[in-house]
């Protein structure tokens, strides 16, 4: 019959303790033992007070063809005990682990717990960089937004600026024209007295200016009455001289027309008669 080297559940509930037996493989798990060998305490928080085992005796029954249970070869080897058993089981599953890595399955547990780490890795990789990005385009549109608010806010101010600078104008050009109005207003009592100090001044180069005009055309005329020129002088002459004969025979032809309308009046009177 074969013999096998496993654990038997003890303690309580929240507080498991081990023990290390060799057990007949057919035996349950709480079943009759053949010999104790040793106990696992994993609570216990000393390492080396955690297993305690008698290591001849675990020896004695390896020699005898022992098997021991997966967790207890573990144990055995961290103990430094060496057994066949853990060489041809790191073998197989070796072997194992290939077949399945061909054909693309998982072969145990650790392996399964390794490829679903990868995957959530590879899942929150991808979730961090879409994150990223969402954050680099969120920045994007908020400092593009802040631009538009600077350059609003600074047309903003050009413009209330400019409509200072407009009003500060127009104040100081009704503050200019008022002024000038009140000049305007204040001049025209003043100005009397000006005007007729300027007649008075000007009076006196006016009357100089007209008897200086008033003299000169009359040097003028007399020279030019004193001086007469000669072809002027004959040709007067000579329309007197034409003048004269003109009228003389004029007075002839009225001397000689005047008898015959005296006689023709006669006649018509006689043949009337």
């Amino acid at each position: 019959m074969a013999v096998k080297i496993r654990m038997a559940r003890m303690g309580r509930r929240h507080r498991p303790f081990f023990r290390i037996n060799a057990i007949e493989s057919r035996e349950p798990r709480d079943g009759k033992i053949l010999e104790k060998l040793g106990h696992y305490d994993p609570i216990e928080k000393d390492i080396a007070k955690q297993v305690v085992l008698d290591k001849e005796r675990v020896k004695y029954w390896l020699d005898k063809g022992a098997i021991p249970s997966e967790t207890v070869s573990q144990i055995l080897l961290r103990q430094g005990i060496q057994h066949k058993y853990a060489d041809e089981r790191a073998k197989s599953q070796a072997k194992a682990r290939a077949i399945s890595s061909s054909k693309g399955k998982l072969f145990n547990k650790a392996q399964r717990i390794a490829a679903q780490k990868e995957v959530e890795a590879a899942e929150e990789k991808v979730k961090a960089e879409a994150e990223a990005k969402v954050a680099e385009e969120k920045a994007k549109t908020e400092a593009k937004e802040a631009e538009e608010k600077a350059k609003a806010a600074a047309k903003a101010d050009a413009e209330a600026i400019a409509r200072a600078n407009a009003d500060a104008k127009a104040k100081a050009e009704e503050d200019a024209k008022a002024k000038a109005q009140a000049k305007a207003e204040e001049k025209p009592e003043a100005e009397p007295e000006t005007e007729a100090k300027v007649e008075e001044e000007t009076k006196p180069e006016v009357a100089e200016e007209k008897t200086e005009a008033k003299a000169e055309p009359a040097e003028e005329k007399a020279e030019v009455e004193a001086e007469p020129e000669p072809e002027k002088a004959e040709t007067k002459s000579e329309e007197k001289a034409e003048a004269q004969a003109n009228s003389e025979t004029e007075s002839e032809e009225k001397t000689e027309t005047e008898p015959e309308e005296k006689a023709e009046p006669e006649a018509k009177e006689k043949t009337d008669s």
